[in-house]
């Protein structure tokens, strides 16, 4: 069969697709495919070569004149299903998904009159340093893009709710039993306060990359031009150009740990999220809150009358998916 929304084996790509890859207006919804698909590795990973390659002309290695260096920013810039679709081609052959960056990009200055200069495209790299680069730029992209404004409508949404409830009385329970009172607005401001918190320790952690050779000693950089501080020009190229972080010591490999925390963070907002759905989920249950009912829709095929909260009964079960996938990615 061929892949389409009913067809998918994930439901991320079936049945949920329209929440989370957004076609129409992206304002109106996350574009998540343009972060997280392979389309996205590989534009990626072409924005991370054509960047270095930029670099080294900046730095007197060959030069490009300025509608060159506009042809190679384009490359990644408006790129295509198509040029995926050409990179895979490549793939076919190498059986190297990285490799065949490569040669796609090569194709690309040929193209544009560069041949003189396309064995510069990957020069002294080892794909690890194209890939901790390129997947923690769009990480960094998605977080900042989507995931931290989003979160912040929702806890605008949440706080003005709490406002408008403000002085509503409600019998407050502990252990699932009637307590002392407590009003309504002050209830969902525990979870205002809690998700603003953690969702200040998300924006403040670091986005880390790798970018140093084979062994993270810029061996093959080093041999070629001896002269050239290549670990200035790694700290500047990730740092500066990239605006990410660079680790100064690795293997061939970055540490993770900085990703770790980052999705533990995550993790914790999706505890509270979760906290948030139960919540909700016994306040409609003791009859505090009453749910809408939408013309057209069936809360059961045998008692059409009933409104199940099935939206926040779903959102706490994708939750502790999600949450589950967290843990056990922080711990590799």
């Amino acid at each position: 069969m061929n892949l389409e929304n009913l067809t998918a084996i994930s439901p991320l790509d079936g049945r949920y697709r329209q929440q989370l890859c957004q076609t129409a207006d992206p304002s109106e919804g996350p574009r998540l495919d343009e972060y997280f698909s392979e389309y996205a590795l590989i534009r990626y990973r072409v924005w991370i070569e054509v960047e270095y390659l930029l670099m080294l002309s900046d730095k007197g290695f060959f030069p490009l004149s300025e509608d060159k260096r506009s042809q190679l920013r384009e490359t990644y810039e408006h790129f295509s299903l198509e040029s995926a679709r050409n990179v895979k081609a490549h793939e076919k052959v190498t059986n190297h998904d990285v490799k065949a960056v490569e040669y796609f990009l090569k194709d690309r200055m040929d193209a544009y009159g560069l041949s003189e200069y396309r064995e510069w495209v990957h020069f002294g790299l080892t794909s690890q340093d194209i890939n901790n680069t390129a997947i923690p730029l769009s990480w960094k992209h998605a977080i900042e893009n989507e995931l931290i404004p989003r979160l912040v409508i929702l806890i605008h949404k949440i706080h003005m709710q709490a406002e408008q409830w403000k002085e509503v009385p409600m019998l407050a329970r502990t252990h699932g039993q009637p307590a002392s009172p407590t009003r309504l607005g002050k209830e969902f401001m525990v979870f205002v306060e809690r998700l603003e918190q953690q969702l200040e320790r998300l924006s403040d952690l670091p986005t880390s990359a790798k970018f140093g050779g084979a062994t993270g000693n810029f061996n093959a950089h080093h041999v070629a031009y001896p002269t050239t501080d290549w670990i200035a020009f790694g700290n500047e190229f990730v740092n500066e150009r990239l605006g990410l972080r660079r680790q100064q010591f690795t293997t061939q490999i970055e540490h993770y740990d900085d990703l770790a925390a980052q999705m533990d963070a995550i993790k914790r907002l999706g505890t509270i999220l979760i906290d948030y759905c139960r919540d909700v989920w016994t306040y409609i249950s003791l009859d505090y809150f009453k749910q809408k009912i939408k013309e057209g829709e069936v809360g059961s095929s045998a008692m059409p009358h009933k409104v199940n909260p099935i939206d926040f009964e779903n959102a706490e079960g994708n939750l502790g998916i999600a949450n589950a996938i967290w843990e056990h990615l922080s711990q590799k």
